[in-house]
């Protein structure tokens, strides 16, 4: 079976702006700051030596990409990670994976077939 020709222009999906998201090293390192725990905006702009607008809108991208979560508290916006966010990225790259991963195992028990037995 062929596969599907590649098209360069079908409308962007949520996919791709998940991609085009963690691209971006700054916005890979929010992530890392949100994994485990919640976050104000201020407490994520402190760690970062680029401006609190640059990080303003690096969290908007993550949001808007469905990677992080915002709640407000007063004025106050703290961030977390969604992880449903990334199972899309995650099913994406392993795919990849599936097809080596099953003709290694099937390499490895044709050989293992052709070893002669342990010694009893």
């Amino acid at each position: 079976m062929q596969p599907a020709p590649l098209r360069l222009d079908e409308p962007t999906t949520a996919l791709d702006d998940r991609l085009r998201a963690i691209a971006e090293p700054n916005r890979r390192a929010i992530l890392r700051l949100v994994r485990d725990e919640e976050r104000t905006a201020g407490d994520i702009a402190d760690r970062f030596s680029v401006t609190r607008s640059a990080i303003s809108q690096h969290l908007k991208v993550l949001r808007e990409a469905g990677l992080v979560d915002e709640r407000r508290d007063g004025v106050r916006r703290f961030y977390r990670l969604r992880p449903e966010g990334l199972a899309e990225i995650r099913a994406f790259i392993a795919d990849f994976w599936a097809d080596p991963l099953d003709r290694l195992k099937a390499l490895a028990e044709s050989i293992a077939q052709e070893l002669p037995d342990a010694p009893g």
